[in-house]
């Protein structure tokens, strides 16, 4: 009783007191107009019919949940409880007099019933109406913002609840009109918000309504389905919110709310496909009370290697780097994030020294080598092409060598889309280095199994689209594109890495890892999409700017090439690639050679030299000219 009585706050307590009031009123009406025809009840029956009409009314519309709603989101089943309320009061109220007076005026009654109904429903009506006129006036439009919320399920209802229990608090959201394309669900609402069309008329409603924002509430629907929908609120210009699965709501320990959880579209969203799942237990039993090093271990996926690997309790982690900034900062961050429960050592070092890496390979012993260290862009490659050789086919050579020589017994390559039929010294190089793993696998002289993962562009990396797009828009410049066409294949940091530790641990030695990244993205699309995110309008707002394809780019990027095949593995989206047959012979001289051109610093005899090795090499021009026919 006493919580009944603590929830009832002082919002209930006015619309109780306004219903007593009314029912009172109504009894004196209905009274009057019986005197009228002569037929007015005394003074101490009319006394009793008020007293108990009142009681027995509260009680049924406390009942029914009538004072637990919130006036601003009262709609037509709250007034259907109103009516049902106040009939089933005043008809209990009426048996209670007949049981004390032994009679009962049924005329008294009806009339009495149908003015209270009225003057309770009217009364509320005409609250909520001036209710929102006054929340309204005195609303920052800045702060609370007309929201259109896509997805008319469980979600959407959650989401209405905590917005409607939330509206002094900072989030800033005023639903307007909720969108589905369940046809059923049109013309119904949900916490008092009316469902208006579907998917496909969310132009149309968004004019009407003036939405400010969207916020799509449908975290189980399939990609492909996400994707469309995603694409169409992009291209209102709108700023879009999403909200997570509900799943990982219901197992967070912290237990946040769904708002909470609400936050702006990635362009991951966009992609238009699910992200890989992995074996973790798998790569747990693989990693756990090993040690690992990771070569490039301050890069965007070096050091993303470290996070993942240190979850699952390692023997050792050896951080390599040449860089010091990065290797600083991947090592402040272990530092806070683990302390002393987790045993690492970060080393300045380049893979092109063998003798240094030698040494640390006899000092720390590593059992797995992730090898990430890697010049990759490809303009900057391009202008010196040496460096790309010594940096990644030498530095790969050494450190791969030196792994056979200390019976490591896992050494990962990772390798690029861009090594694929390559058009540029970058993408040249990784083939190469793809070959020299592949060459180390067909010996048999160790015990070391060689991996090579293969994948494309990666989101948020050093160096890729995102980050520059970003700088861009915020810094009020044109967001520049090199080509309307060029399309490319893109997955996130974790996947990537996830796909090397998994590939790591199902590898038996000599594959080549691929990651079924789905359809292609068009950089156009990205770019323009990007633009929506920030709400602005791509070409107006913004201005996309076509700059030319840069040296040595391609307008589409492959993932396998002519000779290769796909096999499948035990995860569905990584499939591995036919091995190529090495010629050792052959391939010895071929890279004694190029090694030769690099030290000697001349990029036409590097270029040369890197021609021979990879025989699928070719110019752009060429390549790109291919494409654009098919086009």
């Amino acid at each position: 009783m006493k919580e009944i009585f603590r929830q009832f706050k002082y919002r209930k307590v006015v619309l109780a007191a306004a219903d007593a009031f009314i029912i009172s009123i109504a009894a004196l009406i209905a009274n009057f107009v019986l005197s009228v025809f002569n037929q007015e009840i005394s003074a101490s029956e009319l006394a009793t019919s008020v007293s108990l009409s009142v009681v027995c009314c509260f009680a049924a519309l406390l009942g029914l949940g009538v004072y637990a709603k919130l006036w601003r989101y009262f709609h037509r089943k709250d007034y259907l409880s109103c009516v049902y309320g106040t009939s089933i009061g005043i008809i209990i109220s009426g048996i209670l007099q007949y049981q004390f007076n032994s009679a009962i005026i049924i005329g008294y009654h009806a009339i009495h019933l149908v003015i209270s109904i009225i003057g309770i429903c009217l009364f509320r009506l005409i609250f909520k109406s001036t209710f929102i006129d006054l929340v309204e006036v005195g609303m920052n439009d800045a702060a609370y913002k007309k929201t259109m919320i896509i997805g008319g399920g469980q979600a959407c209802r959650m989401l209405l609840k905590e917005i409607s229990s939330a509206q002094n608090t900072s989030h800033a959201y005023r639903p307007v009109c909720i969108i589905d394309d369940d046809r059923s669900k049109i013309g119904t609402e949900i916490e008092g918000v009316t469902v208006v069309g579907a998917t496909y008329e969310i132009h149309k409603f968004i004019e009407q309504k003036e939405i400010e924002q969207i916020i799509f509430a449908i975290p189980s629907c399939t990609e492909d389905e996400r994707k469309r929908i995603l694409d169409i609120c992009s291209s209102t210009g709108l700023p879009v919110k999403v909200i997570p699965f509900i799943g990982s709501l219901i197992f967070d320990d912290d237990h946040s709310k769904l708002l909470d959880h609400v936050r702006d579209i990635r362009v991951e969203d966009l992609l238009g496909r699910e992200p890989v799942k992995f074996d973790n237990k798998q790569i747990s039993d693989f990693v756990k009370g090993k040690v690992c090093m990771v070569t490039g271990g301050g890069g965007s996926i070096g050091s993303e290697l470290v996070r993942q690997i240190a979850k699952y309790a390692p023997k050792q982690i050896i951080i390599i780097d040449i860089y010091e900034n990065n290797a600083y900062e991947i090592q402040q961050e272990l530092l806070m994030d683990y302390g002393d429960a987790l045993d690492f050592v970060t080393l300045i070092a380049s893979v092109r020294d063998y003798d240094r890496m030698n040494r640390i390979l006899e000092k720390y012993k590593p059992q797995i080598i992730f090898h990430a260290a890697a010049h990759k862009h490809v303009p900057l490659m391009e202008s010196s092409p040496m460096e790309a050789i010594k940096n990644n086919v030498i530095g790969t050579f050494n450190t791969a060598t030196l792994a056979q020589f200390h019976n490591v017994e896992k050494f990962v390559m990772i390798s690029t889309d861009k090594a694929v039929n390559p058009t540029n010294v970058m993408g040249a190089s990784k083939r190469c280095c793809e070959m020299i793993v592949q060459y180390l696998s067909q010996q048999k002289d160790g015990v070391t199994e060689f991996i090579t993962t293969r994948f494309g562009n990666v989101l948020g990396s050093n160096g890729s689209v995102i980050p520059l797009f970003k700088k861009q828009i915020e810094q009020g410049k044109p967001v520049t594109v090199t080509h309307p066409d060029i399309i490319r294949y893109f997955m996130t940091i974790p996947e990537a890495v996830s796909l090397v530790m998994e590939a790591a641990a199902i590898a038996d030695g000599g594959e080549i890892f691929v990651l079924d990244m789905g359809q292609p993205v068009r950089i156009t699309a990205l770019a323009e999409n990007l633009i929506r995110m920030y709400g602005k309008v791509p070409y107006k707002d913004v201005e996309i700017k076509f700059t030319g394809l840069r040296p040595g780019e391609k307008i589409k990027e492959e993932l396998l090439m002519d000779e290769e095949g796909l096999e499948k593995t035990s995860n569905k989206l990584i499939f591995i690639g036919k091995q190529i047959e090495i010629n050792a012979d052959v391939f010895e001289g071929q890279l004694c050679a190029l090694n030769a051109a690099a030290k000697e610093n001349n990029d036409q005899l590097a270029i040369e030299a890197l021609h021979s090795i990879v025989p699928t090499f070719i110019t752009p021009e060429e390549f790109n000219k291919k494409v654009l026919i098919k086009v």
